[in-house]
């Protein structure tokens, strides 16, 4: 195997992880259910709660998982919102907002979600991990959610080809 095929295989099963100021914790939780499940972590940070700005964040962890470093992501901030709407704006990243177990798995199943939110001071711990192994867990289903999830690309490609602001 090459290099670029051993970085790809890496990236399979890697997850970048981040969060802001107000969902530490939350994220110590996300990175002790990933290694229950077995799967490379890389936390992109922060790790103190000193006032961080959430889009930094997330756009670390989308581009990532845009461009092929890992193959899914996890963001946390006080409630979610700021982060799936940060993350959201980078083409090809389907960020996932979810608050319990069936929201985990329709966001896999139905919309191959790519990155999953959680909100820090929303979910307590226990939930935050059973969310995590549920999402990770289940599988994109395909059918015609796979034309739905390509008419959401479409809509991304659309958007950057409309020469910006008008």
């Amino acid at each position: 195997m090459g290099r670029s095929d051993e970085n790809t295989a890496a990236a399979t099963n890697k997850v970048v992880v981040g969060c802001d100021h107000a969902a530490v914790d939350g994220k110590h939780a996300v990175v002790a259910a990933l290694g229950d499940l077995d799967l490379a972590v890389e936390d992109l940070g922060t790790e103190g709660s000193e006032s961080v700005d959430y889009p930094d964040y997330a756009l670390r962890v989308a581009e990532a998982v845009a461009g092929g470093r890992a193959r899914y992501g996890v963001l946390l901030c006080g409630t979610g919102i700021g982060m799936s709407i940060a993350a959201n704006k980078v083409a090809g990243v389907r960020a996932a907002l979810v608050h319990d177990i069936a929201g985990a798995r329709m966001s896999r199943l139905h919309n191959d979600a790519n990155v999953l939110v959680l909100g820090g001071r929303v979910l307590g711990e226990p939930l935050i991990k059973e969310i995590v192994k549920a999402w990770f867990e289940t599988g994109f289903e395909g059918g015609r959610h796979a034309r739905r999830v390509s008419k959401i690309s479409e809509i991304e490609n659309r958007g950057r080809g409309s020469g910006g602001d008008k």
